[in-house]
């Protein structure tokens, strides 16, 4: 299993929980951005530059991901692709992203698209907080000691 961040939009705070778990369990994390990222010296933390432009980092992380492999993303489109692809996707808040919630999520994305296109004034999600950061670093730790609690039931 490896973790793929998409990077440019995703909060330090939860980029600083990522290197702190990548280097205390092992596994491997890649940020994906448009723009240079500097990440802590670590074996199991990399850094991947794509050229700029509208969904790029998403493409890169789409073809990259395998089944079972984590994507942490607050892209609802992206979140949805993975899932298809048979990867997991949490979001910066904590809230995994599952074949049974997704397409709610996307029909709701897509019906405050439409209603702001229209002029309304939506507004938009709540500033980010303590709860949610710490709702990130456990759903993050459930996901990754259920994965290694699967390899070593197979050895």
């Amino acid at each position: 299993m490896k973790i793929w961040v998409d990077a440019d939009a995703c909060p330090v705070v939860i980029k600083e929980i990522l290197y702190r778990s990548a280097m205390r369990t092992g596994v491997s994390t890649t940020l994906v951005a448009n723009a240079f990222l500097r990440v802590p010296p670590s074996a199991n933390i990399f850094s991947i530059q794509v050229e700029k432009g509208f969904d790029v980092a998403d493409n890169y992380i789409v073809q990259a991901v395998e089944v079972g492999d984590l994507v942490i993303t607050a892209d609802i489109p992206l979140a949805a692709q993975v899932v298809a692809k048979g990867a997991h996707a949490l979001n910066p808040r904590g809230e995994m992203y599952t074949s049974a919630n997704i397409a709610e999520r996307l029909a709701m994305r897509d019906m405050m698209d439409e209603l702001r296109s229209q002029g309304a004034e939506i507004g938009g999600p709540a500033a980010f907080n303590q709860a949610d950061r710490q709702k990130f670093a456990a759903e993050l730790d459930r996901f990754i000691a259920r994965h290694m609690n699967k390899i070593a039931s197979k050895t």
